[in-house]
């Protein structure tokens, strides 16, 4: 079956890519990322009432697939453990990996492969903003959640408080759950290893790691099953929005050139004179001895001796 691209997102780039503009680009995405996860923390009682309408929606929807994955991973730490460091790890270390390896290998998916994932957490952190949600961890503990990442923390770098290193879960926001960029960013990850992987065990690789996020993020109680549906939708959105942001990038960075490139100068005598062999002349200024056209449009003169050029030789008398 052959692959299709779509529309607007493979073409090359205009400019050669560099990593020093590429970074600070990345790092300041990121550091948006972050601000808005500190700064839209949201009511707590708000965000819990959101994360009980989540359950009780999925109650109606008979999907449950949180309670049971949350005892299996309380219940058995030789699951629960791995889970927490893939949830607190992987998120920061698979997808600036990959980013940096499309950079490298294939430059010319690079612009499509970045900026589809810088609009869908663009999307993402609208969402933080609009629905603060409690994660199941946090809820009571009536509600049959227990929090893995504190239960295990001694196990790992991250504090009991959220997977944030110790001692910074305050500086988090907890309650930035809907959707679940875990889910969307390795999504995105399965996406880039699938159509650019290559073998069979990239493929591979592409279907596994998001299928794993998914029930790590539910195992753990730090998501709801529809925030992981939500993450998916994000990133769903982020590629149908992908074209349209890189044509809005092409006609800025144009107009943004045309302001500060300076016109290019003709040349002052540029139409005013004859330039041939070295020799300049006026417009119009015939060379010595230059013969005028006697002949209309489309005649042609006899071959005759009489009208030779000066360098004919004449015949002989």
């Amino acid at each position: 079956m052959p692959h299709t691209e779509t529309p607007g997102t493979e073409a090359a780039p205009k400019t050669r890519l560099r990593w020093w503009t590429e970074l600070p680009l990345i790092l300041l995405v990121y550091a948006f990322y972050s601000a808005g996860r500190l700064m839209v923390r949201g009511d707590v009682t708000d965000a819990v009432d959101h994360g009980l309408a989540i359950l009780r929606m999925e109650k109606v929807l008979f999907l449950n697939a949180e309670h049971p994955l949350n005892r299996l991973f309380t219940r058995e730490p030789w699951i629960g453990i791995p889970a927490d460091f893939w949830y607190a790890s992987l998120h920061y270390l698979v997808t600036p990996a990959l980013l940096i390896w499309i950079f490298r290998s294939r430059a010319v998916r690079y612009r499509a492969a970045r900026t589809w994932l810088m609009t869908s957490t663009f999307i993402g952190l609208i969402g933080f903003t609009l629905l603060p949600t409690c994660p199941p961890r946090l809820l009571d503990a009536s509600h049959g959640f227990v929090d893995t990442m504190a239960q295990y923390s001694s196990y790992g770098w991250w504090g009991g408080e959220a997977s944030a290193p110790r001692g910074l879960g305050g500086m988090t926001n907890q309650y930035a759950a809907m959707p679940s960029l875990h889910v969307g960013w390795a999504l995105w990850c399965g996406v880039m290893l699938w159509r650019y992987g290559g073998t069979r065990t990239t493929k591979v690789a592409g279907v596994v790691y998001p299928l794993v996020t998914t029930i790590v993020v539910m195992g753990t109680a730090n998501h709801y099953f529809l925030d992981a549906v939500a993450g998916a939708a994000v990133m769903g959105a982020g590629l149908l929005l992908t074209p349209y942001v890189l044509r809005t990038a092409d006609r800025v960075r144009t107009r943004i050139a045309a302001r500060f490139t300076p016109a290019a100068r003709a040349p002052a005598d540029a139409g005013s004179t004859i330039v041939r062999g070295g020799c300049q002349t006026s417009a119009g200024e015939r060379f010595p001895r230059q013969r005028e056209q006697r002949f209309g449009p489309g005649a042609e003169p006899d071959p005759s001796p009489a009208d030779a050029g000066d360098e004919t030789p004449a015949p002989a008398r």
